[in-house]
């Protein structure tokens, strides 16, 4: 009998070990499957937080593209506009220098008139057999020489006042002045200088298609002239500020191809070169 009990309780025992076991392989089964669902959750939040992350870093360097445009954009902009001041303050010394140039000119002349003048009065002196004819024509040269001089310091005087308003910023009267004088004087062998400069006070007013008509203009009735070169430069600078890049880049190499030893090419191939780098 006590055998027969002692089996049961043994069965019992071995029933209720067997019976939690299988519990326990249940709750962990369940327990992993709960694990890899959070985990497979975590993953595609994850998946979608990088997809995110993507999206924007597209846009940012897109953004990024964008701006360096913009500022490659701007800081040509500020180049040419340092280029131009450049372009005025170097305008401004040439309109100096072409005056004291224009005095030197004038005194040489001044020089040479004298020394006719004087060389007229010695002649009378040792001409004793014709004192009479030499007495009555030496003032009339002298007359003449002094009318001559007397016209050509007005004439110098109203060109230098011109080219000095211009040197000093005062475009506005300049062009009036320069106006004037090519009117005034228009056989002065001072006329490819004037029609330069008169150019050049249209480009400080911005009137960019009139200052190319008058550098044109230039060009075509003193092809030969030193001027030439600076003019066809000053026609790429009026381009420029038209937007017409395709016109100042053809300009600017014509020129640099014709007038390779002008004093100008070092700044238009700066110019071309700045211009070249614009992408479309």
């Amino acid at each position: 009998m006590r055998s027969l009990i002692l089996a049961g309780v043994l069965l019992f025992t071995a029933s209720q070990v067997a019976h939690a076991a299988l519990f326990d392989d249940k709750e962990a089964r369940k327990q992993i499957t709960d694990l890899q669902q959070q985990v497979q959750t975590q993953d595609q939040a994850t998946q979608a937080s990088l997809a995110e992350i993507k999206k924007n870093q597209q846009a940012l360097e897109q953004r990024l593209v964008a701006i360096e445009a913009i500022v490659k954009g701007q800081g040509l902009v500020d180049l040419l506009s340092q280029i131009d001041r450049l372009n005025q303050e170097l305008s401004k010394v040439k309109g100096q220098l072409e005056i004291a140039g224009h005095n030197i000119d004038l005194g040489q002349q001044r020089q040479k008139d004298l020394y006719v003048d004087l060389d007229g009065r010695l002649r009378k002196l040792e001409t004793t057999g014709t004192a009479s004819v030499a007495d009555s024509a030496a003032p009339s040269s002298s007359a003449q020489v002094e009318n001559k001089d007397a016209a050509n310091n007005i004439e110098a005087k109203d060109f230098d006042a011109a080219i000095a308003l211009s040197a000093a910023g005062k475009h506005k009267e300049a062009f009036d002045a320069l106006d004037k004088f090519l009117q005034t004087y228009p056989n002065s062998v001072s006329v490819p200088e004037a029609q330069y400069a008169l150019g050049l006070t249209q480009f400080s007013l911005k009137n960019y298609k009139a200052a190319i008509a008058t550098q044109q203009k230039m060009i075509k009735q003193f092809p030969d002239h030193a001027k030439v070169p600076d003019a066809t430069f000053s026609i790429a600078n009026c381009q420029i500020q038209l937007a017409d890049i395709d016109g100042a880049k053809k300009t600017l190499r014509s020129l640099v191809e014709t007038y390779p030893n002008s004093s100008v090419i070092p700044n238009a191939k700066r110019r071309l070169t700045v211009l070249e780098s614009i992408k479309k």
